[in-house]
């Protein structure tokens, strides 16, 4: 049984979001989003004109204010592994 997916001989596959060079652009942006990096930063590595595009485009991947906060949190306890649990382990991170 061959997938619907494949074109017949000599006809073209026909283009999708969800594959192919969207696809990759949609893993690269979710990859800069969930790092922290700037929506308008973000906007400007993909030639969109306008922030405000990129934004909606892609809002839906952006972490949730407690994703960030986790992040933040373990990120200090990560930092302060082994060293002093001092008062100034916290002024430290």
């Amino acid at each position: 049984m061959e997938c619907s997916r494949n074109p017949s001989r000599g006809s073209r596959f026909a283009q999708s979001r969800e594959d192919g060079i969207h696809a990759l652009r949609h893993f690269y942006a979710s990859v800069l989003l969930d790092a922290g990096e700037s929506v308008k930063a973000i906007s400007r590595y993909l030639g969109h004109s306008d922030p405000g595009f990129t934004l909606r485009v892609y809002t839906h991947l952006m972490p949730s204010s407690e994703s960030r906060t986790r992040k933040a949190v373990d990120g200090m306890y990560r930092a302060a592994r082994g060293g002093d649990d001092g008062p100034q382990t916290a002024q430290a991170a």
